[in-house]
């Protein structure tokens, strides 16, 4: 339970309390019962039309909000099918980035997203979603693949940010990251990223450079955590200081969008996306079939000179112009 959330819980618990009643004692209570959901949905939207930050922030990383496996499981929808390549063909195979061919409605993509696991086995082994360099070697690899074979690229963006343990540095992480942007920028197929959760620092950058960025309604994108940032800035983590380090990092995606640094916002159900994790999938996959279309239609020298002019553009507008 998010702490902003607590007026909700209560209502779905009374809601739950009255269902509950009535098969029991055989007796009508749907009048009450749809007075209370009323009241939830009025809630929802309440809270969830004035968000802060911070509480967007928790809402990208609410344990049960739906992360890659969800998408790349074809019961859900996203895809029709999905096969899975394995390791970077150097060191080995890092479950925090799980690549592999799949079919998004008409359109057969070469799929690539951050893996947070589900279990504590596989939490553990994906380090919560923080990629090695083998991580970002194997995108890369199957990046070159869908290179060749005229497929596009789809990156499901979802990490805290690339890990930064000695094992990771010793095999050159920050080589690796920038390799993969120097790939993404020239890549001669379509790239469509979209931030579903986290998108921290080069971690995301690592697979989130393409012709279209787009962000979940209440995902965030930063160059650090609000955590790190307030550690930084005032060398201790309080809760006051993590919010106001949150709010003036513009992390958000509605700010980011104001500020012509992502593409597109795609819509999250009222309360979040584990709230209903279908209507979640349908919304990305309508957004992925309409732009994968268009960007099928750019002779790809076009696409690729428009793909760089994006890039080389981003943060010029806040420069200022020369006396």
């Amino acid at each position: 339970m998010l702490d902003f959330e607590k007026e909700i819980v209560i209502i779905e618990e009374n809601i739950a309390e009255l269902r509950k009643k009535a098969q029991k004692d055989g007796i009508d209570l749907s009048s009450e019962i749809r007075q209370l959901g009323k009241k939830k949905t009025e809630a929802l939207i309440r809270i969830y039309s004035c968000l802060t930050a911070w509480q967007i922030v928790q809402v990208a990383r609410h344990p049960q909000r739906p992360i890659f496996q969800d998408y790349a499981n074809p019961v859900n929808s996203l895809v029709i099918e999905f096969m899975e390549f394995h390791g970077d063909r150097c060191f080995g195979d890092d479950r925090a980035i799980i690549a592999g061919l799949a079919k998004i409605g008409a359109h057969k993509v070469m799929l690539i997203g951050h893996n947070k696991g589900k279990t504590i086995k596989e939490k553990a082994a994906c380090r919560f979603g923080s990629p090695c360099p083998e991580g970002f070697k194997k995108a890369h690899r199957v990046m070159k693949f869908a290179e060749k074979f005229g497929l596009p690229v789809v990156t499901l963006i979802d990490t805290p940010g690339a890990y930064p343990g000695m094992e990771s540095e010793e095999r050159g992480v920050a080589k690796a990251i920038a390799e993969n942007l120097m790939l993404m920028a020239t890549l001669k197929t379509p790239i469509v990223c979209i931030d579903i959760g986290e998108g921290g620092s080069g971690g995301a950058l690592g697979i989130g450079i393409g012709d279209k960025f787009a962000m979940l309604e209440h995902s965030y994108f930063s160059v650090i955590s609000p955590e790190g940032c307030a550690g930084i800035l005032w060398r201790e983590a309080t809760l006051e200081n993590i919010k106001e380090a949150a709010t003036a990092l513009k992390i958000t995606s509605k700010e980011l969008m104001s500020l012509g640094l992502i593409d597109d916002v795609i819509p999250e159900p009222l309360g979040g996306a584990h709230r209903s994790i279908s209507e979640t999938i349908a919304n990305i996959k309508i957004y992925l079939c309409q732009q994968l279309a268009k960007l099928k239609k750019i002779p790809i020298e076009k696409l690729i000179e428009i793909r760089q002019k994006k890039l080389r553009s981003l943060g010029t507008q806040f420069c200022k112009s020369p006396a």
